[in-house]
This record gives C-alpha cells, sequence and structure tokens, in this order.
C-alpha cells in the first residue's frame, strides 16, 4: 500500500518555485508557511544573508525590513553576491519614498505584510516571471516625477542607441524576457543581458522598470 501511495503521488509533482526568506523571526517563516500552503508549487525556506549567497537554486528571496538592519545595506550585500538575485521587499506601513528607492536600488518589488495571501501570491509569480511588483500608488508617482522633472532623475543631453539596442529596448518595453528578446533577435540571451545592461548605464538607471518608464516618457521607442 505504501509503495502504491508513493506511485501514485509522484505524477502530481510540479515544478516548484524556491523562495527563501530572510527573516530572524522564526514566527514570520511559519506565518509565510501558511500564508502560501494553498500554492503546491511555492517552496519555501528559511536562509541567512551568507546562506544565499552560495543557495544557486533560489529563484526569489523575501526581505524584511524590520529588526532595525539597514534595508540598503543588506540589499547591496544580496546583489553584490547574486546580482541576478530577485529580491521583494516586505514590511509595514513603508512610506512611497522608501519604496521608490528600493525598487531603484535593485528591488524586484514591494508588499506590505498587511496585504492579502492572493496579493502576495501575485505579486511572487508576477516577480517569478521576470516583471517587477510594486503598489499601484507608488508607480503612479513614480511616472509623475519623471514626466513632470525628468532631468531630477535622469542625466542630461540626449542618450543615442545602436539600432540594436533600440530593437531590444523595444521589446523590454512590451514586456518581453531576455529569454523572448534573444529567441527573437536571433542572438544568445547573455547578449541581450549586456545590451540591457549598456541601456541602462546610458540612461542612468537601475533596474528595467526605471528604463521601460524613461523609454516610454521621452518617445525613445515608436507607439504600438
Amino acid at each position: 500500500m505504501k509503495a502504491a501511495t508513493a506511485m501514485k503521488a509522484a505524477p502530481t509533482k510540479k515544478p516548484q518555485i524556491r523562495i527563501a526568506v530572510v527573516e530572524s523571526d522564526p514566527l514570520r517563516f511559519v506565518g509565510f508557511r501558511a500564508l502560501f500552503d494553498s500554492e503546491p508549487d511555492f517552496e519555501l525556506v528559511s536562509a541567512s544573508l551568507p546562506d544565499i549567497a552560495v543557495m544557486q537554486d533560489i529563484d526569489l528571496v523575501l526581505l524584511g525590513n524590520r529588526n532595525g538592519q539597514n534595508l540598503f545595506d543588506v540589499m547591496a550585500s544580496l546583489k553584490a553576491s547574486r546580482p541576478d538575485l530577485r529580491i521583494i521587499v516586505t514590511g509595514a506601513g513603508m512610506d512611497e519614498e522608501t519604496i521608490l528607492k528600493a525598487i531603484a536600488s535593485g528591488s524586484k518589488g514591494y508588499v506590505d505584510e498587511a496585504a492579502s495571501a492572493s496579493e502576495f501570491v501575485q505579486a511572487l509569480r508576477i516577480v517569478h516571471q521576470g516583471s517587477v511588483w510594486a503598489p499601484r500608488r507608488v508607480l503612479s508617482m513614480f511616472i509623475e516625477r519623471v514626466s513632470s522633472s525628468p532631468g531630477r532623475i535622469f542625466p542630461n543631453g540626449r542618450v543615442t542607441f545602436t539600432d540594436r539596442e533600440k530593437e531590444v529596448l523595444e521589446m523590454l518595453v512590451a514586456g518581453r524576457s531576455n529569454k523572448e528578446i534573444g529567441s527573437a533577435l536571433g542572438i544568445e540571451e547573455r547578449t541581450v543581458k549586456a545590451h540591457v545592461a549598456k541601456l541602462m548605464r546610458k540612461v542612468g538607471v537601475q533596474n528595467r522598470i526605471a528604463l521601460s518608464v524613461h523609454a516610454i516618457t521621452h518617445s525613445l521607442v515608436t507607439a504600438k
């Protein structure tokens, strides 16, 4: 009977999204595990900051803004060891400026700890797919700021791009992943990453959402 049960369970196993919860409070980890209990493809692990550097199979990191730690120092430490790491910041009552700064510093999203389970799940899936999750009020404020006074965020002067960079930028703004862009253009994914990194350096931003917003508000892409 036991063997039959094991054989029956095997086919139902789904690919998992491995999520590292960086928290010193064990109750927080238990709370997250209960929150995502209905998502069979989520696998949560509790991890310390040093653990993250060697855990190559981690897809996402939930980083709590608590215990007096400097959030941006922690993010910088994580990004130094794992530049491609997708970090979602969680906290209570974080103001818009801090959330915006976190995203500009490389976070892929922010979710208030009072959010519903469905919002948390949606945020994790959106970030896992390569996009950015943030409260609507924050994105609205960011776009308004860029539109009204772009010089405060982006460097002055006209930025020029090569034809290939323009192609990559057009597809990035359309929400395509690096893999999808590479496939469409017939180039390797690592080449796409290099183009995106160069575009961000030219514009003076640190992540894809800021690059996309800049491209749209400055008419750097063709309206579809």
